[in-house]
């Protein structure tokens, strides 16, 4: 069976999760960050290599500031050492999006979990058999992502390295410029909706235009393996063109 190398999934229905059993939205989303963790290990059982979860969209910070100020706790939980549990099993966590717009208590804790990834990185790639990065699993997390606006800030950094270079910016590869291209994460060659909606919502919208789309209606705290290896299943028996 082929499987997929990238897999994006756009995490919905926490909160309609939780207002099915008289919970918080507080609660929705901690029940869709421990799924998280729990769908990273069954991708990278299954032979997949990155995940890219679309955990909160610019459009976000416009919900209630309570619960906003949930999501904020929840990703204090999470850098402060909520992740290591996941990089003891070689799963390196990354982040895209605009992490200016969080609060600077959560830009430090992201910058000190960042070097925790860069230490295993050199441990990992330090002679622990003979091809140790081959079992890395990378979880790279969507936050405080746009994909408008994260085609408009790749956008301005053609157009700058063209200045710096003094060469015309058609002589620049626009994909380069992209968030996920700096990270080193290969276009998703699947991309996972739970929650019923069935629309992108401006995930990834440069590297996902061959992407195949699977949708359900499965809430995503509700999310099962077998789920996943009915999508996996799926995905072997289409046929990719890439456009052709």
């Amino acid at each position: 069976m082929e499987t997929p190398k990238c897999i994006g999934v756009i995490m919905d229905g926490n909160r309609r999760w939780a207002r099915s059993r008289g919970l918080s939205s507080a609660e929705g989303h901690l029940a869709g960050y421990e799924k998280l963790k729990q769908v990273a290990r069954w991708m990278r059982n299954a032979g997949v290599k990155h995940l890219i979860a679309f955990a909160l969209s610019t459009e976000n910070w416009a919900r209630a500031e309570e619960e906003v100020g949930a999501l904020m706790d929840l990703c204090r939980l999470a850098f402060k050492d909520g992740f290591d549990e996941l990089m003891e099993e070689r799963i390196r966590v990354r982040i895209i999006g605009d992490r200016e717009r969080f609060p600077k208590d959560i830009q430090t804790l992201i910058s000190e979990m960042e070097k925790r990834v860069e230490e295993n990185n050199e441990l990992w790639g330090s002679g622990c058999g003979d091809e140790p990065e081959d079992d890395v699993f990378d979880l790279v997390l969507a936050l405080s992502y746009g994909g408008r606006q994260e085609i408009e800030m790749a956008a301005w950094r053609l157009a700058t390295e063209s200045l710096r270079l003094g060469i015309s910016p058609v002589s620049l590869r626009f994909a380069n410029f992209l968030e996920t291209t700096m990270t080193g994460i290969p276009d998703p060659d699947i991309i996972i909706r739970p929650g019923g909606e069935m629309r992108d919502s401006g995930f990834l919208p440069f590297q996902s235009v061959y992407s195949e789309r699977f949708f359900s209606k499965t809430l995503w705290p509700n999310f099962s393996g077998k789920e996943f290896l009915r999508i996996l299943v799926d995905y072997d028996k289409r046929k990719r063109n890439f456009g052709r």
